[in-house]
């Protein structure tokens, strides 16, 4: 915390699950578990939080280059994507369209758009151009990119390739059947699901689509509805949540947190109206030790996220996926932390 009382995202443990190459998919408690190796769908995500940064430190820097370079190599010509990596440096998989991605675009829109460096910022537009060209037959895997797509256009509205995928994006989500008990573009909730909503309010406002737009936000006021409980949020486990869901439930993955966050920052960019800051305070309340199980998720000193919450405590082990969400969510309530 800084004398504001706003979060500092620590990055040390970040750099501890990182090598020359990339960024460890697990650990055993703080321990990389190398034998696993890398995947895109952390090192995207990564790439996202370290562009956010302002003022990078040197790690942070470093970290940048890294995974910059990582996703870059997991592109094929086509556009389709590389996932898995062995820690021998070979990837394990064939190019494809999955959930990474999708990631691997988001990550490199936000590069393009706000990597330190020019030189950076030029090869993730390069990149980005190159997958933005593909279109994913998986919902989420189309709402992580348009997030890239966004992030793209905020800097270069004039950005064709950007625009083409983000109204792709919005028709692959948008459904014109809506329940009014059940308004969720799916039977269920999943997993990351304020990426769709938050892909439609940013697809609303870089389209200029006032119906989408606030069809995204019913969407966003849904789900936090649907995921508070006594005042504290109390989201999605791991195996998904119908609409008889009665809570609390567990496993409760950091993923489904950070991505209610960045939802409500972007509903609070394009609105300006402050009722979303509520969503971000919410989501750093979690992490803090606000949930269900009273526990708090990270390690302050290291900025290591714990894998998951569950009934009686944590899950010990604080693996890439789970450090990241926390300190993506600390990002957005710092950048708010004079408004919470």
């Amino acid at each position: 915390m800084n004398s504001s009382g706003a979060p500092v995202p620590v990055f040390d443990h970040l750099d501890h699950l990182s090598d020359e190459r990339g960024l460890f998919e697990h650990a055993e408690h703080s321990t990389p578990r190398r034998e696993h190796g890398y995947c895109v769908d952390d090192v995207a995500r990564a790439l996202v939080v370290v562009s956010r940064e302002p003022n990078p430190s040197t790690t942070v820097t470093r970290l940048s280059r890294r995974y910059l370079d990582f996703v870059l190599a997991a592109l094929d010509p086509s556009g389709m994507c590389h996932n898995r990596m062995g820690v021998d440096g070979s990837w394990r998989d064939d190019p494809a369209l999955g959930d990474w991605w999708g990631r691997a675009v988001w990550g490199l829109g936000v590069a393009a758009a706000s990597a330190e460096t020019a030189g950076m910022r030029a090869r993730a537009l390069s990149g980005f151009r190159i997958a933005a060209q593909r279109r994913a037959p998986h919902v989420r895997s189309m709402a992580f990119a348009a997030l890239g797509a966004t992030a793209l256009l905020v800097q270069r509205p004039d950005e064709l390739a950007a625009r083409e995928l983000l109204a792709d994006t919005v028709t692959a989500i948008w459904t014109d059947e809506c329940d009014a008990e059940w308004p969720w573009p799916e039977s269920r909730l999943r997993y990351a699901n304020g990426s769709l909503a938050e892909a439609l309010i940013s697809g609303g406002g870089a389209l200029a689509d006032d119906l989408v737009l606030h069809r995204g936000l019913d969407l966003l006021d849904f789900l936090l509805r649907v995921e508070t409980r006594d005042g504290h949020l109390s989201v999605t486990p791991v195996g998904g949540r119908d609409r008889d869901h009665i809570g609390p439930a567990y496993d409760q993955q950091p993923i489904e947190v950070a991505a209610l966050a960045d939802a409500c920052g972007t509903a609070f960019r394009v609105t300006l109206d402050t009722r979303w800051l509520i969503g971000i305070r919410l989501a750093w309340r979690w992490f803090v030790g606000d949930n269900d199980s009273a526990t708090p998720m990270f390690d302050p000193d290291t900025g290591a996220g714990y894998d998951g919450l569950e009934p009686g405590g944590h899950n010990l082990n604080q693996g890439a996926e789970s450090t990241l969400a926390m300190l993506s969510t600390a990002q957005q309530a710092r950048r708010v932390g004079h408004l919470l």
